[in-house]
């Protein structure tokens, strides 16, 4: 069948009265917490995993991505009214749109916001259904060594891409790799790295681990700083609605940013944040108001925000064609797969086809709710804004920990949950990233599976990871992804002490 047919089939299946429901629990969720000040997508998934333990597959996947649409949308109110970006792809919003919220058009940003996030959601989704089964069918050709290969690339670009330091992204993915070492050999069947604990001979509980790094990592670092700011919220002054003229500014930035948000989100190498900045400097280019930029100009607020959510549909295409999560969120994601035993990938399109369109299908749904939820709603959500940070985070804590008795009812798993919650905090302390300590324990087992199997294939032969094109491909990639960035900085660092010395002079 065409990929018209599978969608067709695919909302279908989302368009049962209880797949609704999920989807509006999860874009309500998602929203409500992705609101929050200093929570963005990552945190917020991280923090409602538990919740869909319970739920079957579809019905808790369905729900997962509208929890994911949401937190997207959530950030961006923060960064208008709060000028707080939960995240880096939000800074762009937070420039432009808190200045127009303080100059009373906190309506207009957050309407030109909610409805370029709406577009570019409808149309990267439709994107990722078109695309996905033509990268489906070239990943069916990979053999062992270019499924590893394949996950080097993933490895290194998540590593090179959170951080300053490419040192530190790489000691944090070791790190990950350590711990995806623990539990049984899946090959052997002997014990490793388990201690004599019965509880670690299943390895580390995933869950645990991403809710314990991003929420109670979190919540333990903002306690830890002694510096309070009290945050002002800007008041949302006369119309929510946009005029002829916001409109006629905003239409064409919500169409760029989409097809500059969603490649950059589908790349291994990609990240939301490229894709903002990239829009803001062409709509900076582009205008007709050069002057209002720095100062409130809608096509700031239009574009980033439209290639922010266009680059979140863009990340679930290596998601789920390949199993390969381009940023935190997406790693968490693929969390949430394996608790249910799946495996997203070209397989998982042939042996659950009705599961990967139904998902697809219900983010075309979600997206259509979210924009029916956040104009409507927004009194709602900017009173979410005023509450007091100790209460924030004091909740974070305990949701955090309800969440990981509900899933695994265990006084070893909550002393994991603090253990972590911990090591994230340091982790933070010293500017170690926390995605790639996620994605190596995630992606760390497959990729030990893979590597022995194409040395077993090649009696040991370690030459044959790169006789194969596509594999040898994909590393020079990987290598390319690790020592370009480094070179960068480099000459970046020589210019700035050049000048400094030219200063001097």
């Amino acid at each position: 069948m065409s990929a018209f047919e599978f969608l067709m089939q695919g909302l279908g299946t989302a368009a049962d009265p209880m797949m609704l429901l999920y989807a509006l629990i999860g874009v309500t969720l998602g929203t409500a917490v992705g609101v929050l000040p200093g929570i963005g997508p990552a945190l917020t998934v991280a923090l409602l995993l538990p919740v869909t333990y319970r739920l079957d597959p579809a019905g808790s996947l369905i729900m997962f991505a509208g929890i994911y649409y949401g937190g997207m949308y959530g950030g961006s109110t923060t960064s208008i009214l709060l000028n707080t970006p939960g995240e880096s792809a939000s800074i762009i919003t937070a420039l432009e749109g808190n200045k127009m919220a303080r100059k009373g058009r906190g309506g207009p940003a957050l309407a030109t916001a909610a409805i370029g996030s709406f577009i570019a959601g409808l149309i990267a989704t439709l994107l990722l259904a078109f695309l996905a089964p033509s990268i489906v069918k070239l990943a069916l050709v990979f053999g062992p060594r270019e499924y590893f290969a394949l996950m080097v690339l993933a490895f290194v670009t998540v590593s090179a891409a959170f951080g300053d330091s490419a040192l530190r992204g790489l000691t944090s993915l070791f790190l990950g790799l350590a711990l995806a070492c623990v539990g049984i050999d899946q090959l052997t069947g002997q014990a490793r790295l388990s201690f004599g604990v019965p509880e670690l001979l299943d390895g580390i509980e995933v869950t645990t681990m991403a809710v314990a790094m991003f929420a109670v990592g979190e919540a333990l670092f903002i306690a830890g700083q002694r510096v309070q700011v009290d945050d002002e919220v800007t008041a949302v002054k006369g119309s929510i609605w946009m005029n002829r003229r916001d409109w006629a500014r905003s239409w064409k930035p919500w169409l760029r940013g989409t097809f500059i948000g969603f490649p950059i989100g589908a790349m291994p190498a990609g990240g939301a944040e490229i894709g903002t900045f990239l829009s803001y400097a062409t709509e900076k280019k582009l205008t007709k108001h050069p002057e209002e930029f720095g100062n409130g100009a809608i096509e700031g607020v239009a574009g980033p925000e439209a290639a922010n959510n266009a680059s979140a549909a863009g990340t679930l295409v290596p998601l789920l064609t390949l199993g390969l999560p381009t940023s935190a969120t997406a790693a968490i994601m693929l969390a949430g797969f394996q608790q249910f035993g799946l495996q997203p990938g070209p397989l998982l399109f042939a042996t659950n086809p009705t599961l990967v369109w139904g998902l697809i299908a219900s983010l075309l749904i979600a997206n259509a709710m979210l924009l029916v939820l956040n104009l409507p709603m927004i009194g709602l959500w900017v009173k979410l804004l005023t509450v007091p940070k100790p209460w924030l985070y004091a909740g974070i804590l305990l949701f955090a920990t309800l969440g990981t008795i509900g899933a695994n009812p265990s006084a070893f798993e909550l002393g994991m949950l603090l253990a972590f919650g911990v090591l994230g905090y340091v982790m933070r302390l010293f500017g170690y990233p926390i995605a790639p300590i996620v994605v190596g324990l995630i992606l760390g087992p497959m990729a030990e599976q893979q590597l022995r199997r194409a040395l077993a294939i090649s009696q040991g032969d370690w030459t044959t990871l790169v006789q194969s094109p596509i594999a040898a491909t994909l590393l020079g990639i990987a290598a390319l992804a690790l020592i370009v960035p480094l070179i960068l900085r480099a000459r970046g660092k020589g210019e700035v002490l050049s000048q400094l010395a030219g200063d001097e002079d």
